[in-house]
């Protein structure tokens, strides 16, 4: 039996790949199973990409291995993008990496920049995946607490007065998930300055900014935020590419090329079709975040209702692809959402997953049809 390295001992199999095992086997058993757990858009891309998609697959490029930073159309396209939507000037072609999801860039950017031992700010509640991959490179994550009573919004007083000498690199996550918070401009400002008093890399993940928000704000929009900042972005959420492996992270040309020397070593290249498709769907009108919307809208209403049937509190002013509600007192996540789907053949995914201060919540994806929504209400009633 040849052993495994050191480092897989620090981490999990990702809780999604394990439970929807459980829940595909339901399925398959004939449970008629409700899944309200991940956030994977099943709706349709704009048609104009998929048509660009199909119309590059004739071309003679369309086969060829692929620059290491992507087609030069395609970072104009997402430097033009932000100048419009977040207005950040980008230089394409230096300043962005296209990404296959912005997934492999929490790993890109992490390979660049830590050493074993460095410390990582990781928040909680936050995204696993950033703690999974801090403890695989050998790195130490310290999880700064975001609490209810603060908007889920970063306590920096508190974080001053932690030893931060070891601190290399902090994530952050606004718009938020899994609570659905919203950054302001003073908290980005503050990040900012944070981040150059103790010589810290900051980067934000934002690829929630336009579902069921009227204020997208990019903390690269700060002054001198690009000294000290990277974000990341996608276009699963905001054009229904989930699958599709399409993300950027955007930032100054000194760190755009440390994360490139990681990226060249580990791909080859995106595919063209895709960048093709990725450029007309940067290009789409505010017409297609109206009309998405809209669909998300009446599915969030269903889901606050859904919550309320629980007996579950939520956010109204929160946005972004799911809701994040609160569980009565003394209930406890894993085993609510467990009797919730041997009962009521729902799946919801628990807060805990996404750290200690995840406990007595829970989390509904929007990615389901109004019927389906609909039919889970009846159910739980």
């Amino acid at each position: 039996m040849i052993e495994v390295a050191n480092r897989l001992h620090t981490v999990e199999e990702y809780y999604f790949s394990k439970k929807l095992r459980e829940v595909n086997l339901l399925i398959a058993n004939g449970k008629p199973i409700i899944n309200l757990g991940i956030g994977s858009p099943d709706l349709p891309p704009p048609q104009e990409v998929v048509d660009a998609i199909s119309k590059s697959l004739l071309e003679t490029n369309a086969h060829k291995y692929q620059s290491y930073q992507g087609l030069p159309a395609l970072r104009e396209a997402m430097a033009a993008f932000y100048n419009t939507y977040f207005q950040v000037t980008l230089n394409s072609a230096t300043d962005i990496l296209p990404l296959m999801g912005s997934k492999e860039g929490i790993m890109h950017i992490s390979m660049a920049y830590l050493n074993e031992g460095d410390k990582v700010l990781i928040p909680n509640p936050g995204y696993p995946t950033y703690q999974s991959v801090t403890r695989l490179l050998g790195a130490e994550p310290v999880f700064y607490e975001l609490d209810e009573s603060e908007n889920w919004l970063p306590d920096l007083e508190a974080l001053e007065k932690l030893d931060l000498s070891k601190v290399k690199l902090m994530w952050v996550n606004y718009p938020h998930m899994p609570t659905g918070a919203k950054a302001t401009k003073t908290l980005f400002e503050d990040l900012v300055a944070f981040a150059k008093r103790h010589h810290i890399l900051i980067v934000n993940d934002n690829p929630y900014s336009f579902i069921l928000n009227d204020s997208q704000i990019s903390i690269l929009s700060i002054a001198g935020a690009k000294d000290v900042c990277l974000e990341l972005n996608s276009l699963s959420k905001t054009f229904n590419m989930a699958g599709w492996r399409v993300g950027m992270v955007v930032g100054s040309s000194a760190h755009i090329d440390n994360i490139l020397k990681v990226k060249s070593n580990m791909d080859s290249g995106m595919f063209y079709g895709i960048q093709k498709g990725a450029i007309e769907a940067l290009k789409c009108s505010k017409s297609w975040f109206e009309s998405l919307n809209e669909v998300y809208k009446e599915r969030r209403d269903l889901v606050w209702q859904l919550a309320e049937a629980l007996n579950c509190t939520y956010d109204k002013n929160a946005c972004g692809l799911f809701v994040w509600a609160k569980l009565p007192p003394s209930i406890e996540a894993e085993a609510f959402i467990d009797t919730v789907l041997k009962n009521n053949d729902i799946f919801i995914t628990p807060g805990t997953i996404f750290g200690s201060q995840g406990e007595g919540f829970i989390r509904f994806s929007l990615c389901a049809t109004s019927e389906s929504l609909r039919e889970a209400i009846s159910r739980v009633k």
